[in-house]
């Protein structure tokens, strides 16, 4: 186990909104006018009702609060602004999407910039098999522009028509494709960055050997805006595939969840590119709440498996080949019943069973939501005794544990008992977060997978990470941002 366990020592994790930062007027209004000079009036906003929208994160745990939103066009106008706020000593918070859930997009007081207008393909080149994208495209641009190249940008995740390339990188987005691609930390070759001193970084680079030394990319992949703000990326893509097989699954129990990955894996290889899990009370409110959605297998199964194979080979026999491996589970006892979708349409709504379930969620009142990683060998062993202790200790709660199995990384949600009060439940959120992560931590786990720390989790990252660590990452952002003006309040924990 990493760290200190969880004892109370430390303060408990909040879900309130902080008091919002008290800024000079004066400032303020100089930092606007300058800011207003430099990339046009229009791209200053100050009117409430245009603001809004970008001040409550995705599930509303945070409603944020700023004097303006400022909307640059340009690195240079980013590096500007970054400048312009260090020498009038004002706060600054970067965002993309605004599709993070644990507030590390949202803005206490600070100015708010959002990088919307950085949205242009710089390049993409299908033999080097790279693309150079700003910031602020969305992650559903990226892989339109690779696939007109016929290319694949392989991150996916249900947030891409509205996430952004800066915020994937700047929270390490995984999604469901990490067993086979790796994380965005992975599919990143260079970035461009504007430092908190407002100097631009160019670290572009399109190379996969440069051992050139310290790789700065990483200082910054994963480091929420607090260090610096991306600007642009070189991102890695693949060959595009030529053959799909998708199938769905439903099982006993979570262990034979595990035998059938380790099935797969070990006659497919990496052309397993995903493997996900949903229990039967996720499935059951996704065709409870979700329009178009139907029920893939007849009867009932407690836990279900959606498996895709992928390949850059016309003539591979994928689905002949999944056919194999269920029949060889079917007679081991693993699975109990199994489709393999007939067609891509078939594919796009067993897929739809699975990215529609967090929104299916919402619909069954408050949910108090973990995302952590365990080792894959762990996942069932988790999943029962994290569903084990949360139930005992709140009868009526319903655990829906579902998504990257193959990676080990698992929203472990828990839905209110039927019939409270939904903020009584949310209230409690602390009590489940320590029986969640501390057995996650025992297992040498992570309490954060793909969502990253921002406000949500930065009190109580001292509970699990190494102190070590912590004193190295304060190090950094005492170097790079000495007066803590980016992103204020992320990610680190308050002294």
């Amino acid at each position: 186990m990493r760290g200190n366990k969880g004892c109370g020592t430390f303060p408990p994790m909040s879900i309130t909104t902080p008091e919002p930062l008290a800024l000079d007027a004066t400032r303020v209004a100089t930092l606007l006018e300058r800011v207003a000079a430099r990339i046009g009036a229009p791209h200053v906003v100050t009117d409430p009702q245009e603001i809004a929208p970008h001040l409550v994160e995705g599930r509303g745990l945070f409603h944020g609060a700023t004097p303006a939103l400022l909307k640059p066009g340009s690195t240079e106008e980013v590096a500007f602004i970054v400048a312009t706020c260090v020498e009038l000593g004002l706060p600054l918070v970067p965002q993309g999407g605004n599709t993070g859930l644990v507030g590390g997009q949202v803005p206490f007081g600070a100015i708010l910039m959002s990088l919307g207008r950085l949205n242009r393909i710089r390049s993409l080149d299908a033999t080097d098999l790279t693309v150079v994208a700003e910031a602020g495209c969305t992650l559903h641009q990226v892989q339109q522009a690779a696939a007109e190249a016929d290319c694949l940008f392989p991150l996916s995740i249900a947030s891409e028509g509205t996430c952004q390339i800066g915020g994937n990188l700047s929270t390490n987005a995984g999604g469901t494709g990490v067993l086979r691609y790796g994380n965005m930390r992975e599919l990143a070759f260079g970035l461009e960055v504007v430092l908190p001193d407002g100097r631009i970084w160019n670290g572009l680079s399109r190379l996969r050997k440069d051992n050139t030394g310290y790789d700065l990319k990483d200082l910054f992949i994963g480091a929420e805006g607090t260090l610096g703000i991306i600007t642009a990326a070189s991102l890695r893509l693949f060959p595009a595939p030529r053959q799909r097989a998708t199938s769905f699954v439903g099982l006993a129990d979570a262990h034979a969840a595990l035998a059938l990955f380790n099935r797969l894996r070990n006659v497919a290889g990496d052309a397993l590119t995903g493997f996900e899990i949903m229990p039967r009370i996720g499935l059951e409110m996704v065709l409870k709440h979700m329009p178009g959605t139907t029920r893939p297998l007849t009867g009932e199964h407690e836990f279900y498996i959606l498996a895709e194979l992928t390949s850059t080979r016309r003539d591979d026999d994928l689905a002949g080949l999944v056919e194999g491996v269920l029949a060889d589970a079917f007679e081991a006892g693993e699975v109990e019943d199994a489709v393999i979708a007939a067609s891509e349409a078939q594919a796009q709504a067993l897929w739809k069973l699975r990215e529609t379930l967090s929104d299916a969620q919402k619909f069954e009142g408050g949910s108090i939501k973990h995302d952590v990683s365990v080792p894959v060998s762990r996942v069932p062993e988790f999943i029962v005794e994290a569903s084990r202790l949360c139930v005992e200790h709140m009868p009526g709660l319903r655990p829906c544990p579902f998504g990257h199995m193959g990676d080990g990384n698992i929203h472990f949600n828990l839905s209110q008992p039927i019939g409270m009060d939904k903020q009584a439940y949310l209230d409690t959120w602390e009590e489940f977060n320590r029986l969640v992560h501390d057995l996650v931590a025992s297992m040498g786990g992570s309490i954060s997978a793909e969502h990253g720390i921002g406000y949500l989790k930065r009190d109580e990252l001292p509970l699990y990470k190494d102190p070590v660590a912590l004193d190295v990452m304060a190090a950094l952002k005492r170097t790079l941002d000495p007066r803590d003006l980016l992103n204020p309040g992320k990610v680190l924990p308050t002294s």
